[in-house]
């Protein structure tokens, strides 16, 4: 034990760090022969300079005396095709990665050790160096500091001329591997957050600043591809394909939460110059042809509902007053007034769209006039300075009267009131929502769009000279409310999907309206209630009626979720989602499974019993008000009864007044057996038994089917005959949470049969009914527990304080 102590206190002494580094300093040339001892005096260098920068300083003394760094710069030229150059970076990382001492990372990147091992020529083909390469410059990058990043850089004349480490690693800044492209972007953040003016004016001079046009442009890249997906003629919403568009969707979402990242550097510069490039090569591009502010000139056509979507993801993670104002003031040029844009009523725009300009530069010195803009240097026009290459002499801008038809047809309120495009109402609608939702909204801009938590005191709080005739959400709110009922009284009914979007938008807007609707509004949600209502009534005669209250009980909490969600949270994936989907895919009966008919009739449903209990009282209820004292069970009135409804495989139970017959099964032959139908409150079971050999009134259970969906049919050339559809007692659904509170079902394959064989034609009649009759009991127990959820006055005497 002392030998092996002692062995361990050698390993890590002066003296054997001395002689780890005079067997390196040996080493002539690197090659096959040679590499693994090479190999094990590097992680033995490595092993005590992390030890010795914690506990021994005499240590590091000695590392920086014999200059080891030096020797691992000559290692990488004396190596001779011996592949030593990744284990050789991976030690490296180690040792930077652990040293605590700044006296110690001083040391490391001064004397251009580390820019001569960033700068040596790898060969990166076709091999496995490049993570190992990335791995060292992160770690690099994860220890400079101001002080140091000096010792990184070469200047000439207070100019940066060289920053290996920078320009290397944007080499593999678009990297096929994931981890790579992370490593990089993770040391581009390191490296801004302590770069200095000289520094900055490196990154952000060409070429090096093609950098952040390239990051931008590969940006866009991935929103063509995302809408050439979405846009291809395949089977549509199946699981496959919208685990796909989730992957699509991601990859732009990591590349805004990245950019976002930069702009939260406390740098103005850089600031400006990336929000300049986001603006000119991805959002003016595609919001003006969105908004019919321009025509799409560039071949480079991305569909309404991706540049939707994209938009409201680019407000939701980048943000921000520069972003925001800009933004909603393209959006809202077309509502101008002449209490804001300056115009007169009934001013046309000129064709060269000198007027837009005009506008713009109105919106940039109300943005480049925040406290985030200050102390930069000729802010005016950076964000539209390249704007006027988007804005060609034919372009078609919405001109004429700014009267409410032109309204409605131009700019985005053409998608608010699309006919027959639920997915393009919605998306819209969620862009304008959280644009007045957002906090950075400036006032100039918000008394045309209007915030809607403060919606009906907004004309009090704002002042005179601000002060409008209406928001556009004010104006066209009754309209905007119609046409999401539309929606929901859609016939044949759409989708769940579409219908608890809707269900959350219409909620959202109706608080701006005190929960009030006007007469027509107020009747066409009505038709709908009753169409969901009568809908939910035909499950009540389907084969899986027996499971409608549980699903009324899992599915309340998930709508109720689903309805409260913050709009800054919501993921506008479900306009992608609705438009894969093709809108009417999921609500069309003949693609749906029996037990999605039911979930689907009961969670639209549920929408419609909380709007309605929201609308009256203005919250939505905790739990479903389902009739759990029913009186006495509906079952047979036979003794028997309570432990039939408990039996299981190979249970003993009474025989009592059951029927016997006969069953063929492919692996045992047939069987001689009883049927025994039995209902005691929710449950419902027919049990096939064999007669006890020793107990003559008691039988041995072979067989349970639930009496659900059973439908018992005669045989027609077989009237002693007596077919039985069989459906699981439970169903299978996939609880993996995926986007939107959606809970998956499996694809159920048909359900089985059996076919019993009787005596004679009366007895097949005797058991067809009886198995009618206790279905009949089970189904009149279902109905009872969700009589107060079917009633017309199930919040009570509600309606009538309506009327009044």
């Amino acid at each position: 034990m002392w030998r092996s102590f002692w062995r361990s206190i050698d390993r890590f002494s002066l003296q054997h760090f001395k002689y780890v580094i005079n067997e390196l300093r040996a080493i002539k040339v690197v090659d096959l022969r040679n590499r693994e001892l090479v190999i094990d005096l590097l992680q033995s260098i490595v092993e005590i300079v992390t030890y010795g920068d914690r506990q021994d300083p005499m240590i590091f003394e000695c590392f920086m005396e014999y200059q080891v760094l030096a020797e691992f710069v000559r290692l990488l030229k004396i190596s001779k095709n011996s592949r030593i150059e990744a284990p050789l970076l991976q030690y490296l990382s180690i040792m930077i990665q652990n040293m605590d001492s700044e006296h110690a990372i001083y040391y490391c990147f001064s004397n251009d050790y580390v820019n001569n091992i960033i700068a040596h020529k790898y060969e990166f083909d076709g091999g496995d160096l490049a993570p190992y390469y990335v791995s060292f410059l992160r770690a690099v990058s994860s220890k400079i500091n101001k002080d140091t990043l000096c010792l990184l850089v070469k200047v000439q004349e207070d100019a940066v001329v060289s920053f290996p480490l920078y320009s290397e690693a944007l080499k593999f800044a678009h990297y096929e591997e994931k981890m790579i492209q992370t490593a990089v972007r993770a040391l581009t953040l390191n490296i801004y957050n302590v770069s200095d003016d000289i520094v900055f004016k490196f990154i952000t001079t060409p070429p090096v600043s093609k950098y952040f046009s390239d990051v931008v442009c590969r940006l866009r890249k991935q929103c063509l591809h995302l809408d050439t997906f979405l846009q291809a003629k395949e089977e549509m919403c199946t699981h496959g394909r919208r685990n796909e568009l989730i992957l699509e969707t991601d990859k732009i979402v990591d590349d805004l939460y990245y950019l976002k990242d930069i702009l939260s550097v406390s740098e103005n510069r850089l600031g400006r110059f990336i929000t300049q490039n986001l603006f000119s090569l991805l959002v003016f591009p595609i919001l003006l042809p969105l908004l019919q502010l321009r025509q799409q000139i560039d071949g480079s056509n991305i569909s309404e509902v991706t540049s939707l979507y994209i938009i409201s993801r680019l407000i939701q993670v980048i943000g921000g007053k520069r972003v925001i104002n800009a933004v909603a003031g393209v959006i809202l040029y077309p509502y101008m007034t002449s209490s804001v844009g300056g115009a007169t009523e009934g001013d046309t725009v000129d064709v060269n769209g000198n007027s837009f300009l005009n506008h713009l530069n109105d919106v940039e010195k109300l943005v480049c006039s925040g406290p985030e803009m200050e102390g930069s240097e000729n802010t005016s026009n950076y964000m539209f300075g390249h704007l006027a290459e988007h804005v060609s002499s034919d372009s078609q801008f919405v001109g004429g009267a700014r009267n409410d038809i032109c309204i409605e047809r131009g700019g985005i309120f053409k998608y608010v009131f699309a006919d027959n495009s639920p997915s393009l109402l919605l998306a819209s609608l969620f862009l304008l929502l959280i644009l007045a939702e957002s906090k950075d909204l400036d006032y100039f801009l918000f008394p045309m769009i209007g915030r809607i938590q403060d919606m009906t005191t907004q004309a009090r709080e704002l002042s005179a000279s601000q002060r409008v005739d209406e928001s556009i959400f004010v104006k066209f709110m009754p309209q905007i409310l119609n046409a999401l009922l539309k929606i929901l009284a859609s016939q044949p009914p759409l989708s769940v999907l579409i219908q608890w979007h809707t269900g959350w938008f219409f909620r959202k807007l109706l608080i701006s309206q005190g929960n009030s609707l006007s007469d027509l509004n107020f009747q066409l949600f009505n038709t709908s209630y009753e169409q969901s209502r009568e809908r939910l009534r035909k499950e009540l005669d389907g084969c899986w009626f027996d499971r409608i209250p549980d699903t009324f009980q899992s599915e309340w909490s998930n709508c109720r979720t689903a309805l409260e969600e913050s709009s800054q949270f919501k993921d506008p994936f479900f306009a992608l989602e609705l438009a894969v989907c093709r809108e009417k895919t999921d609500g069309d009966a003949a693609t749906l499974s029996a037990l999605q008919r039911m979930v689907e009739a009961v969670k639209v449903f549920i929408l419609h019993l909380q709007l309605k209990a929201f609308i009256f009282k203005g919250d939505l209820p905790e739990k479903p008000t389902l009739n759990t004292t029913t009186g006495p069970t509906a079952d047979s009135g036979r003794s028997h009864t309570s432990d039939i409804s408990s039996a299981s495989f190979g249970s003993d139970v009474s025989l009592g007044s059951g029927i016997p017959c006969s069953i063929a099964f492919s692996n045992a032959g047939i069987r001689d057996v009883y049927l025994v139908p039995a209902a005691r409150g929710i449950t419902g079971k027919l049990l096939l038994t064999e007669k006890h050999p020793f107990r003559s009134q008691r039988g041995v259970v072979i067989a349970i089917a639930p009496l659900a969906g059973l439908s018992p049919k005669i045989d027609k050339d077989h009237p002693s005959w007596l077919h039985l559809q069989i459906r699981e007692f439970d169903p299978r659904f996939d609880t993996s949470k995926a986007r939107g509170n959606r809970l998956k079902m499996s694809n159920h394959v048909a359900d089985g049969r059996w076919t019993l064989g009787f005596p004679n034609a009366k007895a097949c009649e005797t058991a067809r009914l009886l198995i009618l009759e206790e279905t009949g009991k089970q189904r009149s127990f279902v109905e009872r527990m969700l009589a107060p959820l079917l009633q017309d006055d199930f919040l009570g005497n509600l309606s009538d304080n309506q009327d009044e």
